[in-house]
C-alpha cells in the first residue's frame, strides 16, 4: 500500500472512530442539549468522511442540512420541550436486537464489494471508460465532471441544490424570525 493510500486509509479509520464514539455518545446520554450539539458534530464528521471519500456534493449537502438547518431545528424544538430525556420504561434489549440485526444485514451486503481502491472495480472498468468515451459526443461538454453533474445526473444535482437553498433560506428565516419589533398598535416595524 502506497504511502498517501495509507495516510487517506489512517484518516477515514480516525473519522469512523470518531463517528462512533460520538453515536456512543448520543445514545447515553440524557441531556437533550447535549444530545442535539452531539447530532451535529456527528454531522460534521460524517461530512467530513464524505470528502476524504471524493463525494464533496453529499459533503456539501450533508454539512448543510444535517450540521445546520437540523441543529437549528432541533434547538428550536427544545426550546419548547424539555431539557431531560425521561427514563425509558421498557427494556433496551428489543432495539438492540434491531441494530444488530440491521448492522449485520449492512456488513453482509458489502462482502461482494470490490476492495477499496481497487483499479478492477466494476465502475473503472465499464463505467468510467463509458463517460470518458462519450461524454464529448453526448453532452458537448469537455470537461467530463461537469458534463456528469450538469447532463447525465442533471435532475439529482438539482434536487441537491434545491436541498441547499431550502435549508440556507430556511436558516436565515429562522435567525431573522425575532429581528423585527412590534409597534404598540401590534403592526410590524
Amino acid at each position: 500500500m502506497s504511502a498517501d493510500l495509507l495516510g487517506i486509509a489512517t484518516i477515514d479509520i480516525l473519522l469512523f472512530t470518531f463517528l462512533v464514539v460520538t453515536a456512543v455518545a448520543i445514545m447515553h446520554l440524557r441531556n437533550l442539549f447535549a444530545v442535539v450539539m452531539l447530532a451535529g458534530v456527528f454531522s460534521l464528521l460524517s461530512a467530513s468522511l464524505f470528502v476524504t471519500l471524493d463525494a464533496v456534493d453529499v459533503a456539501f449537502t450533508e454539512a448543510a442540512v444535517g450540521a445546520g438547518i437540523s441543529t437549528v431545528l432541533m434547538l428550536g424544538t427544545l426550546a419548547l420541550t424539555v431539557r431531560e430525556e425521561k427514563k425509558p420504561a421498557h427494556s433496551v434489549f428489543l432495539p438492540v436486537l434491531v441494530c444488530l440485526v440491521a448492522g449485520a444485514a449492512l456488513i453482509y451486503g458489502t462482502l461482494d464489494m470490490p476492495a477499496f481502491g481497487s483499479a478492477d472495480a466494476p465502475i473503472h472498468l465499464h463505467v468510467a471508460p463509458a463517460y470518458i468515451e462519450r461524454t464529448p459526443i453526448d453532452t458537448g461538454v469537455p470537461n467530463i465532471v461537469t458534463a456528469v453533474l450538469a447532463s447525465y445526473r442533471g435532475y439529482d444535482t438539482l434536487g441537491e441544490t434545491a436541498v441547499i437553498f431550502t435549508a440556507a433560506i430556511a436558516v436565515l428565516l429562522l435567525l431573522g424570525a425575532g429581528t423585527r419589533q412590534s409597534g404598540k398598535d401590534g403592526s410590524k416595524e
